[in-house]
């Protein structure tokens, strides 16, 4: 026979190895075994595998490979001809399922990204992302997909509303990583990845594993593919188990004469400024306006922070896939922290620019996006932090717009309220969710105006004095953080300013730094958060709407983290990406070489806002105080702390509906502390001993700080 025809057969009989036989179906697999009474363990140790590699064939999760794969299936064939499946139950097992191929997108000829020709629009988000199916719903066979080189799986899943799914990525955002080498990806599908070296990833994932999504705006761009490495992965990439020794840990990146680093720098890909670290962006310039780019999250190096994640990091791949991919199509794919995140998600929805054609040219370049922050601007002195170049040497007073931290003072507390059994604390939903509806903001550089008029719908900085405007001091001031009334002249963003109108001040200002072009630009980024909380409440059981009684409301409240404690860590992600996302409008310094007076990088983005942040948590506090107010005026009830968005009040009984004010058919007062999973509505935060509070308060110390049974967490995202 020629060499070049044995060649041929050798390469045919390579694919049919690598094909092996057709698999049974995973229930079957199971069947087969516990009927031979043989346990995982001892298949393990035959096939010389893991004892949780053989669970996951078993329950469809992963699928065995070359030769493993070939054993495997001798020993199920052998398996059905001892027991085969009895009479009357054949046929009911599920089909093979062969996961679709991406075809392939032609490149827009405008060839730039963000441009009218860079792609299809984004799909509309889905309300819901199916979860994988449970071991006990007997996942369908996989087969191996003819179109590419990854075996995608498919286990079968509950009947839900399916993602809108964008061609050129049928595998969803994000994958989460296993050491065995198995991708899980969202709706149960679960790719073999053959790397074995991290630009070998990077390279398996832009050209075969169908990852990404699309732009959520039509001058945007799609969003980079997202790695999630499980620590087993870790190491088979060469990576630490964690960051070892003094300067790592510090830097929190891999030093650059790692092994690692030095494979992607030989394979001609780049990192970012931020070095290898938790979360590791590989990418290559664009070329021909297409990205290069994928992201890597390292979970034994706390990717997923605690305080916002919860204890997602622990949960299984396919779990963790499942949440992870609910957060990327409610919110985003993870691009860091979720402050990080947040940030990012006001870009996504305001692109800075747009494609427009030019006259002279004819062709199409980047220009402004109306409404959009599209460039770096820098703050006023007054609303720059002290380290800031335009904040040295400044005299005049900086603003000073922060969340509550405010207590009553005990002599003011009657014998009656003392003697009441309960503190109950009640929390606003995403508070700074809600300021920042259809809030208008100033989207230029400030210009310094003396002796304004005020206007409230202008936004901007004005130095006013307030202290002249006398209110019950049983409540806190609505003009400063503390409480305490102001001492003269001081500088508020708008919104505190119209508050101070609202109560029937009259207002002069000495001076003010405007800002006359405006917009609301936080509205999308508003609008699709809310929508991500309000639907993951629902997943959760807590019913949403109008007629949702107050006492419904609450009862589900106490057990919806029961539910489903993974979606749980969901919810927990989107309050944390509203909280971190403000604060990086204003995120401070950090490095210990940094000197007062220097720029820092984080002043080089647009979205580098005090103002903005300042303005949101501005109205934000007004908005409490306002409730706050109008429940005294209709029941003369009065709180005994706040801390950002949980105040404490007295109570008759353990439930908010014990002493908030409530109409004739029973629900609260409008105005008031209205209960409810919409942001802006109140829920419990905690309920304690009326005793317990009033001896905090005369220690010093916030009740609201502690009424949950902990230590209240003011994330402002720096």
């Amino acid at each position: 026979m020629p060499a070049e025809q044995e060649s041929l057969f050798a390469a045919v009989d390579a694919l049919l190895e690598k094909a092996g036989g057709i698999l049974p179906p995973p229930g079957e697999r199971e069947r087969l075994r516990t009927a031979a009474s043989l346990t995982q363990a001892q298949v393990a140790r035959a096939l010389k595998v893991r004892r949780e590699t053989v669970a996951d064939w078993e329950a469809g999760r992963k699928e065995p490979r070359p030769p493993k794969r070939a054993a495997y299936i001798r020993l199920l064939e052998g398996l059905a001809a001892l027991y085969p499946v009895p009479s009357g139950e054949a046929g009911t097992g599920s089909a093979p399922a062969v996961a679709p191929a991406a075809p392939e997108v032609a490149a827009g000829p405008l060839g730039v990204a963000g441009g009218p020709a860079a792609g299809p629009p984004a799909p509309a988000a889905p309300s819901a992302v199916p979860a994988p199916a449970a071991a006990s719903s007997r996942p369908v066979a996989a087969t191996r997909s003819t179109a590419r080189t990854s075996t995608a799986r498919r286990p079968a899943a509950k009947k839900a509303a399916a993602p809108a799914v964008d061609p050129r990525f049928p595998n969803g955002p994000l994958a989460v990583l296993d050491g065995d080498g198995a991708a899980y990806c969202i709706g149960g599908v679960v790719l073999d990845c053959p790397a074995t070296t991290v630009p070998a990833l990077v390279e398996w994932t832009l050209t075969e594993s169908g990852i990404g999504a699309a732009r959520l705006h039509r001058n945007g761009k799609d969003a980079d593919p997202l790695i999630v490495l499980t620590e087993s992965a870790a190491e088979r990439f060469g990576l630490p188990a964690r960051l070892e020794g003094p300067e790592a840990r510090r830097s929190l990146r891999l030093p650059e004469d790692h092994t690692v680093v030095k494979q992607i720098a030989r394979a001609k890909w780049k990192l970012t400024q931020r070095g290898f670290g938790p979360w590791a962006r590989i990418y290559r310039p664009a070329q021909g306006g297409q990205r290069q780019c994928v992201q890597l999250a390292i979970l034994s190096w706390d990717a997923l922070d605690t305080r916002a994640w919860g204890n997602a990091a622990e949960l299984h791949p396919a779990e963790l896939a499942r949440i992870l991919g609910v957060y990327a199509t409610r919110v985003i794919t993870p691009r860091g922290s979720t402050a990080v995140s947040g940030l990012e998600l006001m870009t996504s929805l305001r692109p800075p620019t747009r494609a427009v054609r030019d006259n002279a040219t004819g062709t199409w370049v980047p220009g402004p996006n109306p409404g959009a922050l599209t460039h770096p601007v820098d703050p006023a002195p007054p609303e720059a932090p002290i380290e800031h170049p335009v904040a040295q040497g400044w005299s005049g007073g900086f603003l000073d717009e922060e969340a509550y931290q405010w207590v009553r003072d005990p002599k003011l507390l009657e014998d009656a309220e003392c003697l009441l059994p309960f503190a109950v604390g009640i929390d606003i939903n995403t508070a700074f969710l809600a300021a920042a509806a259809r809030l208008t903001v100033g989207l230029g550089e400030p210009v310094h105006v003396k002796a304004p008029v005020f206007d409230k719908k202008h936004p901007g900085s004005w130095f006013v004095d307030l202290s002249h405007i006398e209110l019950d001091p049983c409540l806190p001031s609505p003009f400063t953080p503390s409480g305490q009334r102001p001492e003269g002249p001081a500088w508020y963003a708008t919104p505190t300013v119209a508050y101070a109108v609202e109560l029937g001040a009259d207002v002069r200002p000495l001076e003010a730094y405007l800002r006359h072009e405006t917009g609301a630009y936080l509205d999308p980024w508003h609008d699709r958060l809310k929508d991500a909380y309000v639907t993951t409440m629902a997943d959760l059981g807590v019913p949403v709407g109008k007629d949702v009684g107050e006492a419904v409301f609450l009862a589900a409240m106490e057990h919806h983290k029961d539910v489903d404690p993974a979606l749980a860590c969901v919810l927990s992600a989107i309050k944390s990406t509203v909280k971190g996302g403000i604060g990086k409008l204003r995120e401070r310094p950090q490095g210990r070489h940094y000197r007062d007076g220097k720029r820092w990088p984080a002043l080089e983005r647009p979205t580098w806002r005090p103002d903005i942040r300042a303005a949101v948590i501005s109205k934000a506090r007004v908005n409490m105080h306002r409730k706050m107010l109008n429940t005294a005026k209709a029941s003369g009830l009065y709180p005994l702390a706040v801390l950002s968005d949980c105040v404490v009040y007295p109570s008759a009984g353990p439930s908010p509906l014990d002493f908030l004010p409530l109409t004739d058919d029973g629900k609260v007062l409008p105005g008031t502390f209205r209960l409810g999973a919409t942001p802006g509505l109140a829920k419990v935060e905690g309920v304690q001993e009326m005793a317990w509070a009033v001896d905090l308060m005369e220690q010093g110390y916030n009740p609201a700080r502690h009424i949950k049974g902990g230590d209240a967490v003011m994330d402002e995202g720096e």
